[in-house]
Formats: structure tokens, C-alpha cells, sequence
């Protein structure tokens, strides 16, 4: 069985097939999707469709790139929802929260600001419940450690989409996170993600799609879609990378979706 610890199905992309979609993955040997929240308009929506599908899970948070829309109360009702969740066995983690420094002004100005703030305050949230946190890592990885080191009840998580050094590939790994890989480690020019492939340890890797998006080298084209049913071609590539077969690449990296993310072990 594969587990793609994050796509986001919710999005509009899915409108017209969402649960084929997810029953076709399923059939290919997805065992399980991770549905992260982006912000509080879709708290229920992520929710509900985790419900839908066979194998269904989610996360609640706000996105980085989505706290300058975010209202005074959405980190109130943030919290209501995740107190709301905890007796729900498909509510698996806080996130897709986060920085992404990416764009120049943010890095630089107030809204890098209104992030932090959103970040800090829902690994506050985080550690009170002990959930792990599901982060998105985008020219920001140093910035992320320095509030994680402030926050040590959270129990780790997933560093999505990781493209940092392999020094800080290591401190998130001691800091309890696995390192979410998928459809860019497909591109023989990514580098720096295929070595981590390769150099860090199996047990402290997950595979994920961030369906619609980061679509693998084989869709790359102009409106070409992601989906979680690419997650087993994903997994061979990593297989291929190591020098291991896919089924040790699966249950080594479904084992390790399970530590890190334990309400998904005991939901499944």
C-alpha cells in the first residue's frame, strides 16, 4: 500500500471526477490520501470529502500564502475545529501551514510578518494537542527550525515539497519530521531533492503528490494535472534512485507515514 500524505483534492481542478479520481488511485494501490486544509473556508470541505473517499484523511490550517485573506477569528475558529476533530480517526495533523518566502516582497516586507505570526500561532496549537504539523517549506527552512526549536511540544510531522540543504534536511529529521518527496525528485535536473532521495535514510521519507500541482516529469505540459494516481510511478522513480525494489520503497515509506502522522496509522 502507498499513502499520499498530501493533495489537495478539494481543489476546483477536481470539480468534475474527484471521487473517480480517488477511486482510480485507490485501484492503482493508494491506500490512503492526506487532504490538508488551506484555510477556514475549507475546514469542512476537507473534512467531508475525506469522509467520501475510501482511505480518506485530512489536516486543519491555514496555508501561508493564504493568512493575508485570513479574517481576526479564523485562528479562534481554527482551534474550535481542530477541538471539534479530535474524536474524528481522519483527522490526522495541523497544517498546511507554514512560510514561503519565495516571492521577494514577502520575504522582505510585512507579510513575511502576518506569517510568522500565523505559523507560530498554530504550532502553539499544535503542541497543546500534540499533533504533528503538516509544513510547507519554501526559502524558508531555517526560519521554520527557529520557531520549531521554540515549540518542542510538537511531536514532528512532514516538511512538504523539501528542497533545503542536507543540513537542514538533518534538523528536521531530529526534530521528528519526515521529508515529503514527489513528482519534482522525477526531474533528473532536481538535483539537490534526488540526493536527498538517495542520502537520507528510507524511514524518515514519505511520498505525496500535491495533486493538482508539482505535477512528475511525464505530465509536465501546459494544463496537465496531477493526481494522486501518479503516487505508485513516484514511488518507482524513488525506488529507482536507491537501487531498491518498489514494494520495500512502499511499505518502508508507508511505515514511516504511520510514525510520523500516528492517528493515520490507527485510523487505517
Amino acid at each position: 500500500m502507498l499513502i499520499d500524505t498530501h493533495c489537495h483534492l478539494d481543489a476546483a481542478e477536481f470539480e468534475a471526477d474527484r471521487l473517480e479520481i480517488a477511486r482510480r488511485a485507490r485501484a492503482a494501490g493508494v491506500g490512503a490520501i492526506v487532504i490538508p486544509a488551506v484555510e477556514h473556508a475549507n475546514f469542512a470541505v476537507v473534512r467531508d470529502l475525506a469522509h467520501r473517499i475510501e482511505g480518506g484523511a485530512y489536516a486543519l490550517g491555514i496555508h501561508p500564502l493564504y493568512v493575508e485573506r485570513a479574517q481576526a477569528g479564523d485562528l479562534e475558529a481554527l482551534r474550535e475545529a481542530v477541538v471539534s476533530a479530535l474524536d474524528d480517526p481522519r483527522f490526522v495533523a495541523i497544517g498546511e501551514i507554514g512560510l514561503d518566502f519565495f516571492v521577494p516582497e514577502i520575504a522582505a516586507g510585512a507579510p513575511r510578518a502576518r506569517q510568522e505570526h500565523f505559523y507560530d500561532a498554530q504550532l502553539a496549537l499544535a503542541a497543546e494537542f500534540g499533533l504533528p504539523v503538516l509544513l510547507h517549506v519554501r526559502r524558508s527552512q531555517d526560519i521554520l527550525l527557529k520557531y520549531l526549536r521554540r515549540r518542542p511540544g510538537v511531536p514532528g510531522g512532514i516538511a512538504h515539497a523539501f528542497n533545503g540543504s542536507a543540513q537542514q534536511a538533518g534538523a528536521f529529521v531530529e526534530r521528528g519530521f519526515a521529508l515529503g518527496l514527489g513528482g519534482a525528485m522525477t526531474y533528473p535536473r532536481a538535483l539537490q531533492i534526488r540526493r536527498h532521495a538517495t542520502d537520507v535514510g528510507l524511514d524518515h521519507l514519505v511520498l505525496e503528490t500535491d495533486a493538482p500541482d508539482i505535477p512528475p516529469a511525464w505530465l509536465y505540459a501546459p494544463q496537465r494535472r496531477n493526481d494522486p494516481g501518479q503516487l505508485p510511478r513516484i514511488a518507482q522513480v524513488l525506488a529507482q534512485l536507491r537501487g531498491v525494489d518498489t514494494t520495500g520503497v512502499a511499505q518502508a515509506t508507508t511505515a514511516t507515514a504511520h510514525r510520523v502522522l500516528p492517528r493515520l496509522a490507527q485510523a487505517a
